[in-house]
C-alpha cells in the first residue's frame, strides 16, 4: 500500500494550478447519460473517484474516449442497461447521481447504496422524497436502490435539510420530466450551479440554481454539448492552508475567487494575507497568526470539506480555537492522528476545542478519509521531522497529483510503495 513520506518545516513558495472540481465532475459526467448525442467535457480532474465513475459508465454501454488527461468525449447512445455494477460503484459516494440520470432517461434505475468516506451519516431520504414526488416508486433491497416509474411528472419539492446530493439528483431526474419542478430549500454550492449550467448547455430549462428556489421546466430531449468544469474550491483551499501552515507564499491559479470567499475570510481573520486577482489568489504569511472560532455551514458558509485542514492549521497557532461541525457527526476522527503528532485537541460531540502549540512533531499516521488525509499531509508539511501518511488511497480519491504539485512548491514529499529501510530525507 502506498504511503507519503514528508519532511516538514519548509516554507512553500511558487505557483500552483487548480484542477477541475471533483464534486462537479462526478455529477456532470453522470448527467451526460441523459443525452443520446456526444458530449465533450473539459477540466476533468484525474482522480480515482472520476476514473471509477467513468468505468462504471463504460460498463453500462457508454463510449468514452480520453482526448487529453483532463478532457473526455462521451457518447451514451448505446446505453441499454439501467443497472449499475455494484463492485465498481460501491467505492464512491457519488454513485447516487447515476440514479437520477438513469431514472430520468429510462424511467428505471438500480444503483448500489453509495460508499466513499466514513465521515458520518449521510442518508438518502431527501433523494427518495424527491423521486417519489416526481412519481417514482423507490425501494431499497440487498444494498441496492431501485427506482421506477411509468413517467416522471413535475412537482413542488421542499427539502427538509439542505442536501447537495438530493438537489443534484432531483435536477437530473426532473430535467426531462413532464411539466415544471420547483425545488425549495436547495443546496447552493458552486457545483450545483455548474451542473445546472451543463444541463442547460444540453438544452435543459433550469433557472435559479444557486438561489433559494430552483425551477425546472421539463424538456423532451437533450443534445450534445462541449463544457468546461469549474475549478475545485476545496483543492484550492487546501493549498491556501499549505501556504499558511508553512509560513509560505503561494499563488493559486485557475480559480474563481468568489467561490473562495468563506475560506478567504476565515484565513484573513487568522492573520493570513490574501491578495485577490481575476482568476488567482496569492496567499502569504507576513505576521503572527491567531486563534479563532469557526462553524461549518452549507454554502456560502465555511465548507465542511475544509474543516480538517483549518483545524490542523489552528492546532499550530497558540491560543484556544473552537471548531463546531454542523454537517457531519464523525468528521473529527482524524484528531486522534493529529494527537500522535502532539496536537492538543479535545472533541466534545460536534465541537473541537483546540489548544494550539508551537510545533507538531513528525509521526506515522493514517488517513481515515479524503479531507482528513489532506489535513495530515498539511500537518506533515508544518511539523518538525519526518511524517509518514498511510491509507493515501483516500487522498487519491480527490486530489490530482498532490505530491507533484507540492514538490513544485518546494515541499519534501515522496510517494513510496513500501516502507523504506532508511530515512528518505537527510537530517540536517
Amino acid at each position: 500500500m502506498d504511503q507519503f513520506i514528508i519532511k516538514g518545516k519548509k516554507p512553500l513558495q511558487g505557483q500552483v494550478g487548480i484542477s477541475g472540481a471533483k464534486n462537479a465532475a462526478l455529477a456532470i459526467l453522470s448527467a451526460s447519460i441523459l443525452c443520446h448525442d456526444t458530449c465533450v467535457i473539459e477540466n476533468i480532474p484525474n482522480v480515482n473517484d472520476v476514473r471509477v465513475l467513468l468505468k462504471s459508465m463504460e460498463n453500462l454501454g457508454a463510449k468514452i474516449d480520453y482526448i487529453d488527461q483532463d478532457k473526455v468525449r462521451i457518447n451514451s447512445k448505446e446505453i441499454k442497461d439501467y443497472r449499475v455494477n455494484y463492485d465498481f460503484i460501491k467505492k464512491i459516494r457519488a454513485s447516487y447521481y447515476l440514479l437520477g440520470a438513469l431514472l430520468g432517461r429510462f424511467s428505471n434505475a438500480q444503483v448500489a447504496l453509495p460508499g466513499g468516506c466514513n465521515i458520518g451519516n449521510r442518508p438518502i431520504d431527501q433523494h427518495i422524497k424527491g423521486f417519489e414526488a416526481l412519481g417514482a416508486a423507490v425501494k431499497v433491497e440487498h444494498g441496492m436502490i431501485h427506482a421506477s416509474t411509468s413517467g416522471l411528472k413535475g412537482a413542488n419539492i421542499y427539502l427538509d435539510v439542505v442536501s447537495v446530493g438530493a438537489t443534484i439528483n432531483i435536477m437530473l431526474a426532473a430535467t426531462m420530466a413532464e411539466g415544471t419542478t420547483v425545488i425549495e430549500n436547495p443546496a447552493k454550492e458552486p457545483h450545483i450551479v455548474d451542473v445546472a449550467n451543463f444541463l442547460n448547455s444540453m438544452g435543459a430549462d433550469i433557472k435559479g440554481a444557486g438561489t433559494d428556489i430552483i425551477r425546472i421546466n421539463g424538456v423532451n430531449k437533450l443534445h450534445g454539448t462541449e463544457y468546461m468544469i469549474i475549478p475545485d474550491q476545496i483543492e484550492a483551499g487546501t493549498y491556501m492552508i499549505a501556504a499558511a501552515i508553512t509560513g509560505g507564499d503561494i499563488t493559486i491559479n485557475n480559480i474563481i475567487p468568489k467561490h473562495m470567499e468563506a475560506i478567504s475570510a476565515k484565513l484573513t481573520e487568522i492573520g493570513v494575507a490574501i491578495e485577490e486577482y481575476d482568476e488567482a489568489l496569492r496567499v502569504l504569511v507576513n505576521k503572527p497568526l491567531k486563534s479563532i472560532h469557526l462553524k461549518t455551514l452549507p454554502y456560502p458558509g465555511f465548507p465542511t470539506d475544509m474543516q480538517p485542514q483549518v483545524t490542523t492549521l489552528l492546532s499550530m497557532i497558540k491560543g484556544t480555537s473552537i471548531i463546531t461541525e454542523s454537517i457531519f457527526e464523525n468528521r473529527f476522527m482524524y484528531t486522534d492522528e493529529l494527537s500522535r503528532m502532539g496536537a492538543n485537541i479535545k472533541v466534545e460531540g460536534n465541537t473541537a476545542i483546540i489548544e494550539g502549540i508551537s510545533n507538531l512533531s513528525g509521526a506515522e499516521v493514517s488517513a481515515p478519509d479524503l479531507r482528513a488525509g489532506a489535513a495530515l499531509i498539511l500537518a506533515g508539511l508544518g511539523a518538525e521531522g519526518e511524517t509518514i501518511v498511510n491509507n493515501i488511497q483516500y487522498i487519491d480519491r480527490g486530489y490530482e497529483h498532490i505530491e507533484e504539485k507540492l514538490r513544485a512548491l518546494g515541499a519534501d514529499i515522496v510517494r513510496v510503495s513500501e516502507k523504506p529501510d532508511k530515512k528518505i530525507f537527510k537530517v540536517v
